[in-house]
C-alpha cells in the first residue's frame, strides 16, 4: 500500500513538473504607432485618439500578459495643443506625456521632431516621462560638451541608453531577453544637439547586444531607404518598427521586415512574435489596425485626453465659435508634410495663400506665406474641420497688407526660392518663375512699380528673410488688420475661404 502511495506521489511531482516545464517556445507582442501629433481622434472624429489605441494595448495584454506598447519617435510636437498656453507656459508636448505616461508605454524613440522643443522644454518633458526612451545617434551638447540624453529623477540624472533590453516570461517559465537598437534621422539640426552616423550607430549597438540577448528588434526613426540599408547589414534583425514617413508601410527586406503605421494612430501595428529558443527563430505576424470609430474608448485615457481637449477648446473659441464644424471636403488630400511644404508649391500651400489674399477681397497683387508657418506634417484628406486648420497654422497670426517696392519684391521671392528646404520656403498665390523672371499676377515683375502683397505677419519679423522688415526703405507701407476683419487671423481667413 505504502509503494502504491510513493508511486502516485512521484507521478503528481512529474506532472506537475512536466507542467510547468520551459518548452523553449514564447509568444510576445509588440503595438506599434509612430508620428503621433494629436492625442484626441482627428478628421471629424473618425480616425486616431490616444485612448483608442489604449482600448487596443488592453485587449491585447488580456490575449498576451507580454505586450509592450512602443512609440517610433515623433510625438512632442508639431501640435496645436503645444502652441496653446496652460499656466503661464507653452504645453510644448506636455500633453503627450500625461497621455502616454497614463498609457503605460514600454519604449519610445526619439525622433527628429522632439528637437522642435527648445532644450530647456525637451528636458522638462523628460524628467516628466514615466517611460524609457532609446536612440543610439543622437546626444545633448553643451558648448563642447557632448553627452547622452537624460531625465532628471529627484536630483540625480538618468542618462538614456543607447539600445534597451526586455525580458519576457510566460505561464511555463519560458524566459527571453529581447534588445532593441535605435537610430534617428539627422533632419533637424540644433545648437543643442549632436548626431553621428545611423548606420555606424545601428551596428555597434547590434553588436553591444548580440552576447547579451535572444533576439534583437529596430525602434527607429529614419527613412524606409535607411532602414533597408540596416536590416541588410544586419539581416538577424527579424522586424524593424519604423517611424518618419507617414504612411502604413510593411516592407520585406530578406527575412526581416519594415513596419510602420499612419501617422496620428490613424492605423497601429499589432506585431505577433513567436520565439524558438532553440532554433533563435522569430515568426512574426503583422497586423494593420485601423484606429476609428469601431474602437471604443479607454475610460481612464479617455480622461487625461478630455482635460487638454477642453484646454484647447477654450482657446480656439476665442477666435471661432464651431472649431468641430466641417468645413470642406477634399477628394484630393492637401500636403502639408514637411518636406514639400518647404520645397515646392504644394496644394495645401495653394489654399492657404489664396486664403490671404481673400481676406482682402482679392484686392492684392499677391500673397505669401512661409513654409515654416504650416506646422501638420500631414495630409488633410476627406471632410475637413476648423480645427484642421488650426492644426495646419497653430501659431495663427494676422494676415499683413503690405505696400513694398517691385525691386524688393523680387528679391523676397529669390531668397524663398534658395531656401527651398527650410521653413524659409514661400509658398505663393499670383506669384510664378518662368525662365528665370518672375511673373505677379501674369503679368512679368517690374522693379519700379509698387505692389500689394498679403504677407503672413511672421515674415514681415525678418527672423527667416532677414531684410523683410518694415524698417526696409522698400517696404513703403504695412497694414495691420483690426481685430474684426478677416485678416486679424490667418486661420480664420482659411476657414472663411474653404466654407466659401
Amino acid at each position: 500500500m505504502k509503494s502504491v502511495k510513493l508511486l502516485l506521489v512521484v507521478v503528481s511531482i512529474t506532472l506537475l513538473a512536466s507542467c510547468s516545464k520551459d518548452d523553449g517556445k514564447i509568444d510576445f507582442t509588440f503595438l506599434q504607432v509612430n508620428d503621433v501629433y494629436e492625442i484626441a481622434p482627428i478628421q471629424g472624429g473618425k480616425f486616431g485618439g490616444m485612448a483608442r489605441v489604449q482600448t487596443v494595448h488592453e485587449e491585447l495584454l488580456k490575449e498576451n500578459p507580454n505586450t509592450m506598447l512602443v512609440m517610433a519617435g515623433d510625438f512632442l510636437n508639431p501640435s496645436l495643443l503645444g502652441t496653446v498656453k496652460y499656466n503661464g507656459e507653452r504645453i510644448r508636448g506636455m500633453q503627450m506625456i500625461e497621455t502616454m505616461n497614463a498609457m503605460n508605454f514600454g519604449l519610445v524613440a526619439i525622433g527628429n521632431h522632439e528637437f522642435d522643443l527648445g532644450a530647456k522644454d525637451l528636458q522638462k518633458r523628460l524628467n516628466e516621462s514615466n517611460f524609457p526612451w532609446i536612440s543610439a545617434n543622437v546626444f545633448y551638447k553643451q558648448g563642447d560638451t557632448v553627452s547622452q540624453f537624460y531625465k532628471e529623477v529627484e536630483g540625480k540624472k538618468k542618462y538614456i541608453h543607447k539600445t534597451f533590453i526586455k525580458e519576457f516570461t510566460d505561464a511555463d517559465g519560458t524566459s527571453i531577453k529581447v534588445g532593441f537598437i535605435s537610430v534617428c534621422v539627422p533632419s533637424n539640426p540644433k545648437m543643442y544637439v549632436s548626431y553621428t552616423d545611423m548606420h555606424k550607430e545601428a551596428k555597434a549597438s547590434y553588436e553591444s547586444l548580440k552576447d547579451k540577448t535572444d533576439v534583437i528588434f529596430g525602434l527607429t526613426h529614419v527613412k524606409v531607404s535607411d532602414d533597408k540599408k540596416i536590416v541588410e547589414a544586419l539581416p538577424n534583425i527579424p522586424l524593424i518598427m519604423g517611424g518618419h514617413e507617414h504612411n502604413n508601410m510593411l516592407v520585406p527586406v530578406g527575412n526581416s521586415a519594415i513596419a510602420k503605421a499612419d501617422a496620428n494612430a490613424k492605423t497601429a501595428y499589432i506585431h505577433r512574435i513567436s520565439f524558438d529558443k532553440e532554433s533563435k527563430k522569430a515568426t512574426v505576424v503583422s497586423e494593420l489596425k485601423e484606429i476609428n470609430e469601431t474602437v471604443s474608448i479607454d475610460t481612464r485615457v479617455g480622461e487625461v485626453v478630455a482635460k487638454w481637449q477642453q484646454i484647447l477648446n477654450t482657446k480656439i473659441k476665442d477666435i471661432i465659435s464651431n472649431p468641430d464644424e466641417v468645413i470642406y471636403t477634399t477628394k484630393v488630400p492637401l500636403d502639408g508634410k514637411d518636406k514639400p511644404i518647404r520645397s515646392i508649391q504644394t496644394n495645401l500651400g495653394d489654399v492657404v495663400t489664396k486664403s490671404m489674399s481673400f481676406a482682402f477681397n482679392d484686392k492684392v497683387d499677391c500673397a505669401l506665406v512661409n513654409g515654416g508657418s504650416i506646422r501638420i506634417d500631414d495630409e488633410l484628406a476627406g471632410e475637413i474641420s476648423a480645427v484642421d486648420i488650426f492644426r495646419v497654422l497653430p501659431y495663427g497670426g494676422a494676415v499683413l497688407k503690405v505696400k513694398i517696392k517691385g525691386s524688393l519684391l523680387q528679391e523676397v521671392l529669390d531668397y524663398g526660392v534658395k531656401a527651398a528646404g527650410t521653413g524659409a520656403y514661400l509658398q505663393r498665390f499670383n506669384a510664378e518663375k518662368k525662365n528665370d523672371t518672375w511673373f505677379i499676377a501674369g503679368k512679368k515683375i517690374n522693379h519700379q512699380k509698387t505692389y500689394t502683397v498679403a504677407f503672413s505677419d511672421y515674415l514681415l519679423k525678418g527672423f527667416d528673410i532677414p531684410f523683410l522688415s518694415p524698417k526696409n526703405k522698400g517696404v513703403l507701407n504695412v497694414y495691420q488688420p483690426k481685430s474684426s476683419e478677416m485678416a486679424y487671423d490667418i486661420r480664420k481667413a482659411v476657414i472663411l475661404y474653404l466654407k466659401n
